[in-house]
This record gives C-alpha cells, structure tokens and sequence, in this order.
C-alpha cells in the first residue's frame, strides 16, 4: 500500500559548515514540521511497487543537491541529483531577509517585524514554488513540504 510520506530527514553533517542558534532552531522547526505532515511521491518505479513512507538525506555534492531516498528500512532507492543554479538567488535573497528577521525580533517594533516576515514569507513561498517545478517529473511535493524542504536546503548552503 503506498503511504508517499517522508518518515526521517537528516542533512549531511560534512555539508554544513556552521551555523548559529537562530538557524538550528530554524532546522528544528522545518524538520519537525516536514515529519508532522508532508507529501512525498516519487514517480519512479521501485522494486517490489514499493510506495513509501521514506527516508531523505539531502547532501551538497560539488554545487548540486543530492536527495538520497530510501525506504523505510533504510534500503537506498535513489539519489536524485538538481542543480542549484537557479537556488542560488532565492537562497541568498533568504538568508539576506532572515539576517533582519532575527535582527528585527530583537529590537523592532511589531509592525517592522510583521513587515519583514511578509517579505521573508514571499521569498520562502517562490522558493517553494521553483523547488515544486524542479522536481517535476521526479518527485511529486505539496506546497508546504516544499517549503520546508527549501528550508533545509539554505540550511545546507550556510556559510560561516
């Protein structure tokens, strides 16, 4: 029976280089929400018709992103492989309104931080949207696993 759910996300620890309190808190968020409710369909065929849930380890390998998928048991299914040039501006515009929001919530006025967050929103949801359409064909998301999935992505790309 196919349940196309990811049951366990994990990023690759040689790929991230640093990062601070406000993106560990960031990865906690975003993992613990993919886990809690998320659509994950590859559309290849596997063996045995085997149909979820799945395992996902996202790596950086020489520029590109790499989605191990595997079955529940561990057993490696496929490793997806995109390119992250299109990533890279909506990576950086993330990081760059992030920066402010964690700036922001510690010293602007409400209204200032619901303004940011506004911006930082919209270039989370077109992220989302451009990860939807890379993964055509590949992988079928819904809008907010790919949100998260995004997420994990920047997470993935900090710099220290």
């Amino acid at each position: 029976m196919a349940d196309p759910r990811i049951i366990d996300v994990q990023l690759d620890d040689q790929t991230i280089i640093w990062r601070n309190a406000d993106v560990e808190q960031e990865r906690r968020i975003a993992i613990f929400d993919l886990l809690e409710g998320n659509f994950f369909k590859p559309l290849r065929d596997y063996p045995q018709d085997y149909a979820g849930p799945f395992r996902l380890m996202l790596r950086v390998i020489e520029g590109r992103l790499a989605l191990d998928i595997s079955a529940e048991n561990g057993e490696l299914l496929e490793t997806l492989v995109l390119s992250l040039t299109r990533f890279r501006r909506p990576i950086r515009d993330y990081f760059a309104i992030c920066d402010s929001y964690f700036q922001a919530i510690r010293q602007a006025t409400a209204q200032q931080i619901e303004t940011i967050d506004m911006a930082r929103r919209g270039i989370h949801n077109e992220a989302a949207q451009l990860l939807i359409d890379r993964l055509e064909e590949k992988i079928e998301v819904d809008f907010d696993t790919a949100r998260r999935l995004f997420t994990l992505i920047c997470v993935l790309h900090i710099r220290g």
